[in-house]
């Protein structure tokens, strides 16, 4: 008599069969800007309204977007402050098929009092051209932006500094999270996301996480100092949400094929390992007994994102550092999960091995085949980098 499978082990023999059929990544570098200055911050939207994804740099001294599919490069703004530009969103809000620009400039981290600057960007009819900047009110250290949906057809700009007003060796007063809303009126104040406590400090990066089931509004995921914590826009001065209590620099969120949500982490600020954090069973509890370290070995961890890029139908982490000791060597790797739940993981693909000195990093299909790209600028390396995606179609088994 044959003694069946137990139904445990199918599952798992079901994964690995499935696991096995995913193609290998294979990733193709296309050095689309060689002479940048820092390359701090990157975006992707459709910025001329052609229908398709072009690339936006926020750069030391200028503000420039790369045109698809040729990547020309054309400048938009130019010295907006004595000090370096830091970060840059785009977004369409309007549906007109073509991105609103906003920017962050005037940095100065060591600055807690008089640093930062905040711009709309105004597009002229030929969007090739110089842009109109236009200033608003902000707080010091200003360093990322993400254009929110707050509700039907309604958009902010959230805008996240690195250290609260005042604050000095990352203590003291915490940050304030601000919302712009838009479109900006003369008159118009941001709206404070934040309330006093907890006092939230190094708030080095956050994510959108996409609007909960019967909702239109998006949530914000914090990296923090003191940990990862959600935001919701909608709810001016409420409390933030605790997730996990590992200080963290960077921070995106993913999905496994079989449903299990995650949220991948650069720790500390700068740091030297890659993590990930398996959301708990039970909704509100904390993350963090369910970490699975991917990484340890980062010099200066810096540029972080997630997507299918297998076709899987599970997400992968990309994880870049930017070095900056003698000798450190710099690039790109990709994480994958090792088993259907998403409790060990493993290196996929090192997808450059010491030419993009990673200052941050973007997730975008640019050529409209279902197979995201990974984009990075480089720091030391002073370079633009599209790696695009020649994986495989995955087979039919590899997706169930």
């Amino acid at each position: 008599m044959r003694t069946p499978i137990p139904a445990s082990c199918l599952f798992f023999l079901s994964a690995a069969l499935a696991a096995a059929a995913v193609p290998e990544l294979r990733m193709r570098a296309q050095t689309i800007d060689a002479k940048i200055q820092i390359g701090y911050g990157l975006a992707v939207a459709d910025v001329d309204g052609d229908g398709r994804t072009d690339l936006l740099l926020a750069d030391a001294k200028q503000i420039v977007w790369y045109r698809a599919p040729d990547w020309q490069k054309f400048v938009m703004a130019e010295n907006l402050t004595p000090k370096d530009n830091v970060c840059i969103a785009a977004r369409d809000l309007d549906g007109d098929g073509k991105a609103e620009v906003a920017v962050g400039a005037e940095w100065n981290p060591g600055d807690t009092v008089g640093s930062g600057a905040v711009f709309l960007l105004e597009a002229p009819a030929d969007r090739t051209q110089r842009w109109t900047s236009r200033r608003l009110p902000h707080e010091p250290t200003t360093h990322r932006m993400h254009w929110v949906r707050t509700g039907e057809r309604r958009y902010s700009l959230a805008v996240l500094p690195l250290h609260g007003r005042g604050n000095k060796n990352g203590a003291g007063e915490g940050v304030q999270l601000h919302a712009y809303g838009w479109p900006w009126r003369e008159g118009d104040r941001a709206v404070p996301l934040l309330p006093a406590q907890p006092a939230l400090h190094l708030t080095h990066n956050f994510d959108l996480l996409p609007a909960a089931p019967g909702s239109t509004a998006e949530t914000l995921l914090l990296a923090t100092k003191e940990g990862l914590f959600t935001v919701d826009p909608a709810k001016a001065g409420a409390a933030p949400g605790p997730v996990a209590t590992i200080a963290a620099g960077e921070v995106r969120a993913g999905r496994l094929a079989g449903g299990t949500r995650f949220a991948a982490t650069i720790e500390p600020m700068h740091g030297n390992a890659a993590a990930v954090y398996l959301a708990p069973a039970q909704a509100g509890g904390d993350w963090t007994p369910r970490r699975v370290l991917l990484d340890e070995t980062l010099v200066q961890g810096h540029g972080l994102a997630v997507a299918d890029l297998t076709g899987s139908g599970s997400d992968q982490v990309v994880v870049g550092w930017r070095g900056g000791t003698p000798g450190a060597k710099v690039g790109i790797r990709v994480f994958e999960a090792a088993d259907a739940r998403g409790e060990t993981w493993r290196l996929l693909a090192t997808v450059d091995d010491n030419t993009m000195a990673c200052e941050d990093l973007k997730v975008a299909d640019l050529d409209g085949d279902g197979r995201p790209e990974i984009i990075a600028a480089g720091r030391a390396t002073k370079n633009v980098i599209i790696y695009w995606n020649e994986t495989a179609r995955p087979s039919a088994s590899a997706k169930k």
